[in-house]
């Protein structure tokens, strides 16, 4: 990863500073952080770029001085507000271009979508930003893992370290999530998912174990059993959704075929 290609996420890492042990980088920044970890093994590819990253929050965060928003806004992150929800759903964008770098925070939904005065529950306010509550967002929050990334660009190499959601969780959200994507979504998340597998290919029953006897055991069971039936329905034929995703692998070389018997027999390794 080229110090050039860092700039705005340090510029949020930085803003993030105060909470970087409560939050957890997911998302595509995830999928290329992964290549950073002492456990990854190096592949003869680029991770699959993307502009936006995506924060995951608990539902409090400790009160550090200013709040999240206001160092964001102090940073010179501008916030884009999109929908009637309340709060709305925030984009924290730099720079004035439509499809430049942006930062969303999520958090998980709990319990049932609507709340007691019959609203949708979609968005929440924590420590001043607005959030997206999402479903089976929790288990990205359990077990992180982390890595030690130096800021170059703005602390002269001071490492912050920095909390990813343990590879068995990622792949095991993105499955369950999949239904509710977006069609260029879904075909980027199975890439994710791909090259996930292929970053740790050589670690599965590390994966496996991790899963088995550290994030399995605080789900429910029902969870753990959906993982299993929908990797089966993603993986278990080349569909239009895996073409889209081979094609997204750019000089890569990559079969729909390939891509589908190597998201299955990691997702069988790992999961069952």
């Amino acid at each position: 990863m080229q110090p050039s290609d860092l700039g705005n996420f340090v510029q949020l890492i930085v803003a993030l500073d105060p909470w970087l042990d409560h939050v957890v980088i997911i998302g595509g920044w995830a999928h290329r952080l992964y290549r950073l970890h002492p456990r990854a093994q190096e592949l003869d590819y680029a991770p699959l770029m993307t502009l936006d990253t995506d924060v995951a929050l608990p539902a409090t965060l400790p009160a550090e001085g200013q709040s999240l928003r206001e160092r964001l806004l102090a940073s010179g992150f501008q916030e884009e507000f999109l929908g009637d929800h309340r709060p709305p759903v925030t984009h924290y964008r730099l720079g004035q271009e439509a499809a430049g770098f942006y930062a969303e925070f999520l958090t998980p939904l709990v319990g049932g979508p609507i709340s007691r005065r019959g609203e949708r529950k979609v968005t929440a306010l924590i420590a001043g930003v607005a959030t997206q509550r999402l479903r089976h967002l929790d288990m990205l929050l359990t077990d992180p893992w982390s890595i030690d990334l130096a800021l170059t660009l703005v602390t002269a190499g001071e490492p912050r370290r920095i909390r990813i959601p343990n590879p068995a969780s990622f792949l095991a959200q993105k499955a369950l999530v999949h239904a509710r994507r977006t069609r260029g979504g879904r075909a980027k998340d199975v890439l994710y998912m791909h090259d996930t597998l292929e970053v740790f290919g050589a670690r599965l029953a590390e994966l496996r174990d991790e899963w088995t006897n550290t994030t399995a055991p605080g789900l429910h069971a029902r969870t753990t059993g959906s993982v299993r039936k929908a990797a089966r329905q993603l993986f278990g034929a080349t569909s239009d959704t895996i073409r889209e995703a081979a094609l997204l692998a750019v000089g890569r070389n990559l079969s729909p075929e390939a891509l589908r018997e190597t998201c299955g027999r990691g997702f069988n390794e790992i999961f069952g």
